[in-house]
């Protein structure tokens, strides 16, 4: 009788939690995009790059944007399918034509798509819905991961509702438009550490997008880093909101971020080798109980460290090699 993988032992049918990249970083222009690739390919592929149509596109530009991005996801320079793209928001005119240009033009090869400033549930399930219809169009068969963006009052009011639509795989927060929405009531200087973590407001929000995120079988991601080039005030951010908030996930907005990011968010290897023995001596039991070091584990422990095994491949953390033989030949 032939090994049970882990996937097939563990879920039953239910959708297992998305594990993806713990970085996302955002490029606006080409010139961005490609070097970004360019980094993405000598990295590996541990970080997701975000296309940024919102804020990339000059005014009046909007749809040769949309049109670059497509030639250059469709490009050699592509070589990890690892690059969705962030579209305009519901008050912007072009959103409709941001998603029918990237959808039709590179549809099959979008990690995913960003909605921004949602002010409502209403807003978010109708660009969804606009997406879904625009793949039917296109004979586009795959789902498109969908990545929301809370950042104002509205969207954090109906956050559990934005959670549970179709497609979302990952809730974004967005610091800095959030703060600028409280009118003073937040200063400016806790868009940045430490008060990001310590004002009450901040705190209540963050907790919020990661419980509902979680709830969902979503994937909660942390705001940025405004210190461009000192990857040590990178590395805390992301340490802070991995252990103390539970963020699985944080944007970057320059290169030196990326792997600060990747190293905060990235499983103990002690963790790795421990979740590699404990798999390994679950399967040869059948995914029955078992006692390994003293401890009694079962499949709950067992959806764990799969998790941990799969982060630690994403990451670049060495798995034992009797582990990576099993469960990812």
């Amino acid at each position: 009788m032939s090994a049970i993988h882990p996937n097939q032992a563990l879920f039953g049918g239910e959708q297992p939690f998305p594990v993806i990249p713990s970085c996302e970083h955002f490029a606006g222009s080409e010139k961005l995009i490609l070097k970004a690739l360019a980094l993405q390919d000598s990295l590996g592929p541990i970080f997701d790059i975000t296309c940024d149509c919102e804020d990339g596109a000059a005014a009046g530009q909007e749809r040769e944007h949309a049109e670059m991005i497509v030639r250059v996801l469709n490009s050699a320079e592509n070589k990890h399918h690892m690059a969705g793209a962030r579209i305009h928001d519901y008050t912007h005119a072009a959103w409709r034509q941001d998603i029918d240009i990237l959808v039709g033009g590179a549809g099959n090869l979008l990690a995913y798509i960003t909605i921004p400033k949602c002010t409502r549930a209403t807003q978010a399930a109708e660009m969804i819905a606009y997406i879904q219809h625009t793949t039917q169009r296109y004979g586009i068969t795959r789902i498109i991961p969908v990545h929301i963006l809370i950042e104002t009052h509205g969207a954090l009011h109906d956050v559990y509702e934005i959670a549970a639509l179709p497609w979302v795989q990952v809730l974004d927060f967005g610091l800095m438009d959030f703060v600028s929405g409280h009118h003073g009531a937040i200063p400016a200087s806790a868009m940045r550490s430490p008060e990001q973590f310590e004002h009450r407001l901040l705190i209540r929000a963050k907790a919020e997008i990661v419980a509902a995120a979680l709830a969902h079988g979503v994937v909660p991601a942390h705001n940025v880093t405004l210190d461009l080039k000192n990857t040590e005030v990178t590395f805390a951010d992301a340490s802070r909101a991995r252990k103390e908030f539970g963020f699985l996930r944080m944007w970057s907005i320059y290169p030196t971020q990326i792997q600060s990011i990747v190293d905060a968010m990235k499983p103990k290897y002690d963790e790795v080798t421990e979740a590699g023995n404990i798999l390994l001596a679950a399967q040869a039991a059948e995914w029955g109980p078992i006692q390994y070091a003293g401890e009694l584990h079962d499949r709950a422990t067992y959806r764990y460290f799969w998790e941990v095994l799969q982060k630690a491949k994403l990451t670049g953390v060495k798995i034992p090699d009797n582990a990576l033989a099993a469960f990812f030949a």
